[in-house]
């Protein structure tokens, strides 16, 4: 399997959804349009940002077949594949129709809690499984176990087909290991807005952002400048987002950047149960940092 570089500032999109909580088509096409057009380098599909978690495996396909029309081989493509079930992601894998992406990005197994050792093994089964290469999503806030930097390693120098990490451990010596000792060709991307700066001061290439949904043009200028080098520039963007990136995450993910997509009229503020929009002090906190901004 070719070596496929997957860098820069991707977008994990979100799943807009109209009043009537079905998927709202029009707003997801305005919102790749949106990102596309303003520096984007590729995107992700039906990741959590996208509340993978409650869509139907129709909808699921028909979102991924959505963007893949829409974007026509214009933008690289990565598609959020995972779970805690290894044989029904190679089931999956196997059977659906991957052309039109680049590469799949897989989460730790959530709420089953494996070794480090099981962790190795699924992803080494997935990889072999899957036609196209393979992102780690390493997020222990949310699965309930933490990939290490041993089994990072491991993987990266193991198994062909494993490209790169999205890391959101939050663990900045665990981070550093690994971009002291990955691969040449081994790629760590945050997988934090508030850390993509000093983590691509630290070497990291890029970010998959949650942000990049409503700032894509101003998050992408700063992940350039860090990836030409020009990190005093650059700084001056991690520091304008400090404080909104905080207060996306407030009330949980993706309901802080709906909230300003809303106010940008680009989706309607809508999100599916168990999540649900941000509270009003939060939406009011939110909306003073986009007038700041404008």
């Amino acid at each position: 399997m070719a070596h496929l570089n997957i860098l820069g500032m991707g977008v994990a999109l979100v799943t807009p959804f109209t009043q009537n909580k079905e998927i709202d088509y029009p707003a997801l096409k305005r919102v790749i349009d949106h990102v596309m057009d303003n520096g984007a380098d590729f995107l992700v599909a039906l990741g959590t940002t996208g509340e993978s978690p409650v869509l139907s495996i129709h909808e699921r396909k028909a979102i991924k077949n959505f963007i893949k029309e829409k974007t026509a081989g214009k933008i690289p493509l990565v598609l959020g594949v995972g779970g805690n079930n290894t044989a029904e992601i190679i089931r999956e894998l196997k059977e659906d129709d991957l052309s039109g992406y680049s590469a799949i990005l897989s989460v730790v197994p959530p709420y089953n809690k494996p070794s480090q050792e099981g962790i190795y093994c699924h992803f080494k089964a997935i990889t072999e499984a899957s036609p196209v290469p393979l992102i780690l999503y390493n997020v222990p806030g949310r699965t309930g176990v933490n990939m290490t930097a041993d089994t990072t390693l491991r993987l990266a120098r193991e198994v062909p087909g494993i490209i790169g990490i999205k890391e959101a451990s939050g663990d900045i010596h665990q981070i550093q290991r690994l971009l002291r000792e990955k691969p040449d060709d081994f790629t760590v991307l945050s997988g934090d807005d508030g850390m993509t700066y000093p983590l691509m001061t630290l070497g990291a290439q890029g970010v998959i952002s949650v942000l990049g949904n409503a700032y894509p043009k101003e998050f992408s200028e700063m992940v350039h400048l860090c990836l030409e080098g020009n990190y005093i520039e650059a700084v001056d963007y991690h520091y304008k987002f400090r404080d909104i990136i905080r207060l996306l995450f407030t009330d949980g993910n993706p309901a802080g950047v709906k909230c300003v997509m809303h106010d940008m009229g680009l989706i309607e503020n809508e999100l599916r149960l168990p999540l649900v929009p941000v509270s009003e002090n939060t939406a009011s906190e939110i909306l003073h940092w986009v007038k700041v901004l404008k």
